[in-house]
């Protein structure tokens, strides 16, 4: 279990630093979630081609089934978080997207899953809504009346319940059907990139124009995206149960705040990082 642990706490560091790069290219929109999928395709495609040579891995209509249903939702998820990094500052939509997570992902372990419901993660459930209205509103209530601050709660946790959805049905696919992470993550890149071509192509050359000087942000998410759930999936197939692993790579809110503040220049203010403790501390509570 340290081990597993360990490496959820490594991709939580990955992840909030792919999620600033995104932020950086958010006006971008549809076109850089297509440049970034198309990265994560081709340069994990030499490590899933060795995993399928080796023959490890059993195919079923519940595999298959399993692949697609990840890939629609990571597909929401993607676009979902981009809309919302247009729309609202990354030290909003981003600790209310990774709070909101695993408090679902935790209630629909304990509903689905049949893991067990403790009073600590009661607590942890409550100090999750508390730390994500301090961090939405600023300690302000009248920040939910703002244009901006609703914006950035409505994404944040519309993209917290795609991250519920794809951490259970991932954690089936890895634990209950042992699909390999890698290649969970990679033939879902490859769908959510075949469904992105069309959304782009009627762009034509406005669409890639977009993208010009995004490339490197691009290749950086391409790269550290799958990684950092990769990671996640590893843990998973090494027995930790999801209702601990959700909220251990929820740490990576506290790095995701304290990003938008030193390099985007956001405003952050202690309520805001009292709100990321908070937070951070129902998380944990929702692991015991």
């Amino acid at each position: 279990m340290p081990l597993a642990l360990s490496l959820v706490v490594l991709a939580a560091v990955i992840h909030a630093s792919w999620n600033l790069m995104a932020k950086r290219a958010a006006p971008v929109g549809v076109a850089f979630v297509l440049a970034y999928n198309l990265v994560s395709c081709v340069a994990y495609a030499p490590w899933v081609g060795w995993v399928l040579a080796r023959g490890g891995m059993a195919w079923s209509a519940d595999v298959l089934a399993c692949i697609v249903a990840s890939g629609l939702v990571h597909l929401g998820y993607s676009l979902c978080l981009q809309r919302g990094y247009q729309l609202a500052e990354l030290s909003v939509v981003y600790p209310v997207a990774r709070g909101s997570g695993p408090l679902l992902s935790t209630l629909a372990a304990v509903l689905l899953l049949g893991e067990v419901w403790t009073p600590a993660r009661a607590l942890g459930l409550a100090a999750v809504v508390a730390g994500i209205g301090l961090i939405a509103t600023r300690g302000r209530l009248a920040a939910f009346r703002t244009r901006g601050g609703q914006a950035g709660i409505r994404w944040g946790l519309a993209t917290g319940g795609l991250i519920a959805c794809y951490t259970i049905i991932d954690a089936y696919g890895v634990k209950v059907l042992g699909i390999a992470p890698v290649v969970l993550d990679w033939f879902g890149s490859t769908l959510r990139l075949a469904l992105l071509v069309p959304m782009v192509a009627p762009r034509g050359r406005q669409g890639w124009a977009a993208m010009r000087g995004h490339w490197p942000l691009a290749a950086g998410v391409g790269l550290l995206s799958p990684l950092a759930y990769i990671l996640v999936l590893v843990a998973l197939g090494m027995g930790a149960p999801v209702s601990v692993v959700a909220p251990m790579r929820e740490m990576s809110m506290m790095v995701g705040a304290l990003l938008g503040l030193l390099v985007l220049r956001e405003p952050v203010g202690p309520a805001r990082l009292a709100g990321c403790a908070v937070l951070v501390a129902g998380v944990l509570l929702l692991g015991r």
